[in-house]
C-alpha cells in the first residue's frame, strides 16, 4: 500500500480481506475466556438459561466495544496498540459472593461502576509508576503471563473443565492435530497464510471434528436472530460497600495485569509504552468497566490470551484487532452467530492455545535475554517473582485460608508475580546495599530501557 509518510506497523490498515481473516483469528482466540466469566457467575447464581444467553450477548457486545476504544481511541482514552479487551477473571470470585450473599447482579453491577470510575482517576497515577517496570521486571512479568495460560490451554485441550470426556485421547489427539496445522501453515504456507495459522488450524480441526462427534450446531437454531442490550436489565444498580470495596480491590489487580500485558504488546509491536499512553489505556479499561455496569455484564481488562496471537503472528496493526472488535459487537448483536462460534470444541481451542501461549513466555525470555545477571541479583529477582507467580497456578487452592481481599490479590500469579517482581527489583536494585554492588548501575540500566521495555 503506498503511503506518503512511513506509516508504524501498528498504524498500518491491511486490505479488508486480510482485516477480516486477521480479526476473526482474534475472536476465535478469546471466544472461549471471553463468555466464561458470565456463565461461572450466572451458573453460581442460579439464573435461568433465558439469563445466561442474556449475560452473553450483552459482554459479548461490550467486549467489542471496549476492543474499539482502547484500540482506536478518542481523546486520552486509548492505548491505540493492537490490545483485545475482555471480562476479568479476577473479579470472579468477589462477584460470585456479592451476587449470592450480597445483593444480586444489582449489587455486582453497582460495585462495577465504582470501580470503573476508580480506574478512570487512578489511571495517571498509574501511568508515573512505569519507571517502576524495567526489563528485568517487564521480562518476568510476561514470561508469568505466557506460563500462567499454559493451564488454560492444556484445559481446552482435555476437553474443558467439568467436561465428561475431560483428558481422554481423543481430545488430545484432537488437539494435537491442530497443534500440528497450526505449526505446518505457520513453516510452509506462503506469508499471508502463516499469519493467519491459527485461523486455519482452529478451521481444520473444526472441520473434524463435527464427523467425528466433537460437537453440534444444534444450539444455532435457537438462538434468537437478533439481542439488544438494554441498560441496567436486571434492576438499577445498589452500592454496598463491602462490594465496593472487593471490587476497588479487583481494579487494583487489573491495572497490575493491564500494564503488564500494555508492555508486552508495546515490546512485541516495536512502539514502546509511555506513561502518557498507559494511563490512555488505563482509563479505556476504566471506561469499559462502567459501560459493564451499565449493560449488565462486568469489568473489562486487556486480554492475555491475544497478547500470544500477536507475537506470533507479526502481525502489529492496531486496526486488525479493532476489526476483531466489530466482529464481537456484531455476536453481541447477532446471537446466532455467537452459537456458530460458540460450537468450536474445547481441544480445538485447546491446540491453537498451546502455541500462542507458549508464545507469551518465549517473549518474556526474550526481554530476559537482554537483562544482565552477573554480579547482581537479578537472577533471585526473576526466580522468586516466578515461583510467587506459579504458586496459585499450580496450587490453586493453596490462599484458601486466607482473607478475601488477600486471596483477589494473590490467586491472579500474574499480579503476584508482577507485585513481587517490582518489590524485589526496588529491594536489590534501588536501595542502598551493603559494599560491593548496591545495584546502582543495574538500576541506571532499567531506567534507560523502562521506556523500551
Amino acid at each position: 500500500m503506498a503511503t506518503t509518510a512511513p506509516v508504524h506497523p501498528v498504524d498500518e490498515v491491511p486490505p479488508v480481506r486480510q482485516l477480516a481473516a486477521f480479526g476473526l483469528q482474534h475472536v476465535l482466540a478469546m471466544y472461549a475466556g471471553a463468555v466464561a466469566v458470565p456463565l461461572i457467575v450466572g451458573g453460581a447464581m442460579k439464573l435461568s438459561p433465558a439469563d445466561l444467553a442474556y449475560l452473553i450477548t450483552a459482554d459479548l457486545l461490550v467486549c467489542g466495544i471496549a476492543t474499539l476504544i482502547q484500540c482506536v481511541g478518542f481523546w486520552r482514552f486509548g492505548v491505540r496498540l493492537p490490545i483485545m479487551q475482555g471480562c476479568t477473571f479476577a473479579a470472579v470470585s468477589p462477584m460470585v459472593l456479592i451476587g449470592t450473599t450480597g445483593g444480586g447482579l444489582p449489587a455486582i453491577y453497582g460495585s462495577v461502576i465504582v470501580a470503573g470510575l476508580a480506574i478512570v482517576l487512578l489511571a495517571p497515577v498509574f501511568g508515573r509508576l512505569l519507571r517502576f517496570f524495567p526489563p528485568l521486571v517487564t521480562g518476568t512479568v510476561i514470561l508469568i503471563i505466557g506460563v500462567s495460560l499454559l493451564p488454560v490451554a492444556g484445559n481446552w485441550a482435555a476437553g474443558g473443565v467439568g467436561a465428561k470426556d475431560f483428558g481422554e485421547p481423543k481430545n488430545l489427539a484432537l488437539a494435537a492435530f491442530v497443534l500440528a496445522v497450526v505449526l505446518g501453515v505457520q513453516r510452509f504456507a506462503p506469508a499471508f497464510l502463516s499469519r493467519i495459522a491459527v485461523l486455519i488450524g482452529i478451521a481444520v480441526g473444526l472441520a473434524v471434528a463435527v464427523p467425528f462427534g466433537f460437537t453440534d450446531f444444534g444450539g444455532v437454531g435457537d438462538a434468537d436472530w437478533v439481542g439488544i442490550s438494554t441498560p441496567f436489565h436486571f434492576g438499577a444498580p445498589s452500592f454496598h460497600a463491602s462490594a465496593i470495596i472487593s471490587m476497588l480491590v479487583v481494579a487494583l489487580v487489573t491495572m497490575t495485569e493491564t500494564t503488564g500485558d500494555f508492555i508486552a504488546v508495546g515490546e512485541m509491536t516495536d512502539r514502546p509504552i509511555q506513561p502518557r499512553a498507559l494511563a490512555d489505556g488505563l482509563r479505556a479499561d476504566g471506561l469499559s468497566t462502567v459501560l459493564g455496569g451499565v449493560f449488565n455484564t462486568f469489568p473489562y481488562t486487556a486480554f492475555a490470551q491475544n497478547v500470544g496471537l500477536v507475537g506470533m503472528t507479526r502481525v502489529r496493526s492496531r486496526w486488525v484487532v479493532a476489526a476483531a472488535g466489530g466482529i464481537l459487537v456484531l455476536l453481541g448483536l447477532l446471537p446466532k452467530l455467537g452459537a456458530v462460534v460458540a460450537a468450536i470444541p474445547a481441544p480445538v481451542l485447546g491446540g491453537a492455545g498451546l502455541v500462542m501461549f507458549g508464545t507469551v513466555a518465549a517473549s518474556g525470555l526474550r526481554t530476559l535475554a537482554e537483562v544482565d545477571f552477573k554480579g547482581n541479583h537479578n537472577l533471585t529477582v526473576v526466580a522468586v517473582s516466578v515461583a510467587v507467580g506459579m504458586l496459585p497456578v499450580g496450587v490453586p487452592t493453596v490462599y484458601a485460608k486466607f482473607p478475601d481481599w488477600f486471596q483477589t490479590v494473590m490467586n491472579s500469579g500474574i499480579s503476584a508475580g508482577c507485585l513481587t517482581a517490582i518489590v524485589l527489583n526496588l529491594l536489590f536494585n534501588h536501595l542502598p546495599g551493603k559494599g560491593g554492588s548496591t545495584g546502582d548501575e543495574v538500576a541506571s540500566e532499567p531506567k534507560a530501557g523502562a521506556a523500551s521495555a
